[in-house]
């Protein structure tokens, strides 16, 4: 049975793999196998970037996203931010190594110059050092305790992603171990946002790939369709031109064009990643 296809709704979310996938870290469940060695895709300038945010204002671009590999890895990210912060609201995905008092003090002043929102989602895979320091690398919870810690000083409230990687996550007692962790760090309203694992790149080797069964049929569709997937409103730009989204850029069927006119398009959703964004209700967004 062949597989359904997306079509594109409307352009609403960019994504830039701003930091290619270049990595300070080398995390067991990266999905797309960053890390300091990793130059499948090279770091975004702003000449690149701010070519696709004019050609993003012209088709109607609401929000952009920002990851990597690490963005604030690129030296030219505050600047990207604040080019981008002309046109739209930015939110900024970041392991927290590199959010030093100094940077989370310029990062606040680029947000209250703006019109529009500037967040960030800030990844830990643990509510202690035990539980997220053999997903991320010993040492990194308390480093990025400390970017959480710094950005809320400056008057910033991120948004913690974690994944399932980390069991008893996703119950009500696993939240609830987050929110007090993050309340013991002053933060009165904490923000959590729990994602699944995608079983390709790093995860693969680490969990297991995926089985056969789990792949997107035709006639499969729920009602109304597939506009659920992120891919109905999202593309993502990386240095070697446009993928259908933030999950694939590893995968050279997922490229779609050089442009953003080049992928507005329906998409096959073939690779078995589809099958989580269903299954999962995955949306990258905050």
């Amino acid at each position: 049975m062949s597989s359904p296809e997306v079509a594109l709704q409307s352009l609403d979310t960019l994504w830039f793999q701003v930091g290619g996938t270049v990595c300070n870290l080398a995390c067991t469940h990266c999905f797309v196998s960053c890390s300091p060695t990793n130059h499948t895709h090279e770091m975004l300038a702003l000449a690149e970037v701010r070519r696709y945010l004019d050609e993003a204002a012209r088709l109607g671009v609401r929000e952009y996203y920002f990851t990597g590999g690490e963005p604030f890895l690129n030296p030219e990210m505050e600047t990207i931010l604040a080019a981008t912060l002309e046109v739209g609201p930015a939110t900024v995905l970041t392991n927290g190594l590199l959010l030093d008092p100094g940077r989370c003090a310029r990062l606040k002043a680029l947000a209250d110059a703006s019109d529009y929102s500037l967040d960030f989602r800030v990844s830990l895979d643990g509510w202690d050092a035990t539980s997220n320091d053999p997903i991320r690398g010993e040492g990194t919870f308390e480093r990025i305790l400390a970017g959480i810690r710094n950005l809320h000083a400056a008057g910033l409230n991120p948004v913690i992603t974690v994944t399932e990687v980390c069991e008893g996550t996703a119950g009500d007692a696993g939240k609830e171990r987050f929110f007090t962790l993050l309340r013991s760090l002053g933060i009165e309203r904490p923000r959590l946002k729990i994602l699944p694992v995608f079983r390709i790149g790093a995860e693969a080797e680490r969990g297991g790939a995926y089985e056969s069964w789990q792949r997107l049929r035709e006639g499969e569709a729920p009602d109304g369709g597939w506009d659920h997937l992120q891919c109905s409103s999202c593309r993502m730009v990386t240095d070697q031109g446009v993928w259908v989204c933030p999950i694939l850029v590893n995968e050279p069927e997922a490229k779609m064009g050089e442009t953003l006119a080049d992928t507005l398009g329906d998409f096959p959703l073939e690779h078995p990643a589809c099958w989580t964004c269903h299954v999962y209700g995955v949306s990258c967004r905050t």
